[in-house]
């Protein structure tokens, strides 16, 4: 009986028959509505958010200086090990799983699901996360404009008052309406349909790639070249601030500025050709957000001393320096944009995790339950932003954003040693795009990944186990029991 039990938690997927599956189903599933196109600026709309318009300026002043551009390369060049692994599995098994997926064919079920749990971290924890910071620049405008909203409708509950500065006895805050708000106002878009998001979202990202290029072209005139000199500032005897170990911490940093690009592998099952279309929309979002953010760093530092750049809108300070005082409410704008459709791509990309667990019976139909009209898994999309609009409206920042480089990261080594896996069990089996130099590029991220979760610390660590804990006690009472083994 435990020998049974035992396979079954460690069955796996045939590759031949989710594809047959989802082939069958075509017709009565997720609408196919999204082209190459569509698929990068999907990708470039997860990534060019929170990282851009604030991390680099935490980087800069905190960990390494102007050699935050040497992080952006290092984090960038792991993001790149790992891009090229989806980009195969994605062609290879286009559904909307992602990693969820690619683990239950390599590795079986109980590791499906623990993946597919701890994404939630990614894509839910990660939209809460981003939301915060898209309600701190929404504040900081509405207070350019002269309206100053009540502090207690735009402070999280369980936020300190005193950890950031605010005097003894300062109002506490009861709940972060413009993080819920924009959470929920996305959620409504994503339920009405995937045509008009992605019309959305290709919309703003064009504004923000334009504020982006704006901050580059004007602020590159203003560059002090003595604000470079050093590039990497000595070590201040503390480990991983300045100094090599300094880039090496910066580029854990910067990491969740490239979170984003992998949910277009969540897209594939309504691509219009994903065999071609998602490997180039992974690939090329991550080249395109590489490169404006090394540039955006050089300017950064090059304007202003990194040591001022530690403020929540280093962009803006950046501008106000250039002397075009329009510009600095340009950047505010853009990165409003900017965090909005990092917000939307992650809600998108939460439901579609669900939908293909929900397809598995790891969880209730409900999450696969599509709508009759939009074709959108509308139930599982109200139920995840009503959840991620609590989380942004409750808790604060630094909270929700230590749980999510973690789960991000597990995740992106299970894509390399699923690849590793696949070309072991599969090799004859035809691959529409093939990563180049198997098996040292998959062993490359999966070190990368490895490294750059050493650095996270210990505390992070131990909420990853509590919540893993949590999901496999929902797995042994629902998703075990219910799930649909193929042979």
């Amino acid at each position: 009986m435990f020998q049974g039990a035992s396979k079954s938690y460690l069955n796996r997927k045939s590759v031949h028959k989710i594809i047959a599956d989802h082939a069958a189903a075509d017709g009565d599933g997720l609408k196919r509505a999204l082209g190459w196109a569509s698929l990068m600026s999907l990708g470039v709309g997860g990534i060019i958010g929170a990282g851009i318009f604030v991390l680099t300026g935490t980087a800069a002043a905190n960990y390494a200086g102007p050699g935050v551009m040497i992080s952006f390369m290092l984090s960038g060049l792991a993001c790149a090990f790992v891009a090229l692994c989806y980009a195969e599995l994605a062609s290879l098994i286009p559904v909307s799983g992602s990693t969820y997926t690619y683990t239950y064919v390599t590795l079986g079920e109980i590791f499906a699901w623990i993946i597919g749990w701890n994404l939630v971290l990614e894509y839910a924890a990660g939209a809460a996360t981003v939301a915060v910071g898209w309600g701190g620049y929404f504040n900081r405008v509405m207070q350019g404009l002269g309206i100053h909203l009540p502090p207690e409708l735009t402070t999280a509950f369980f936020a300190d008052p005193t950890a950031h500065g605010a005097p003894p006895g300062a109002v506490h805050g009861l709940f972060n309406v413009p993080a819920a708000g924009i959470v929920l106002l996305l959620t409504a878009l994503l339920v009405r349909g995937t045509s008009e998001s992605t019309l959305f979202n290709n919309v703003i990202v064009a504004i923000k790639v334009t504020v982006v290029l704006m901050v580059i072209v004007f602020g590159a005139a203003h560059i002090d070249y003595a604000n470079w000199s050093p590039i990497i500032p000595e070590n201040t005897g503390e480990f991983g601030t300045y100094g090599w170990s300094g880039v090496v911490r910066g580029a854990s940093v910067v990491f969740f500025a490239y979170i984003g690009f992998d949910s277009v592998s969540t897209a594939a099952q309504e691509a219009h050709n994903p065999q071609r279309d998602v490997p180039i929309g992974i690939v090329g979002s991550l080249i395109i957000c590489t490169i404006l953010y090394i540039a955006v760093a050089a300017v950064a530092t090059g304007v202003v001393n990194y040591k001022e750049l530690g403020v929540p809108d280093p962009m803006a300070l950046v501008m106000d320096r250039t002397g075009v005082s329009w510009l600095a409410w340009a950047v505010k704008l853009g990165a409003l944009a900017g965090l909005t459709t990092a917000i939307l791509v992650l809600l998108y990309g939460q439901t579609r995790i669900f939908f293909a667990m929900a397809h598995d019976g790891l969880l209730p139909p409900i999450f696969a339950r599509l709508h009759p009209t939009w074709r959108t898994p509308a139930v599982s999309q109200i139920l995840v932003g009503v959840v991620v609009a609590l989380a942004a409206g409750l808790l604060p920042l630094d909270i929700l954003g230590e749980m999510v480089s973690i789960g991000t990261l597990a995740a992106f080594a299970l894509v390399c040693l699923a690849v590793l896996r696949l070309r072991r069990m599969h090799p004859d089996i035809r691959r529409p795009f093939r990563a180049p130099g198997i098996p040292w590029l998959p062993v490359a991220g999966i070190l990368s990944c490895f490294a750059l979760m050493v650095a996270l610390p210990l505390d992070t660590w131990l909420r990853l186990l509590i919540w893993t804990v949590i999901g496999v006690a929902i797995y042994l009472l629902y998703g075990f029991k219910h799930a649909k083994r193929l042979h």
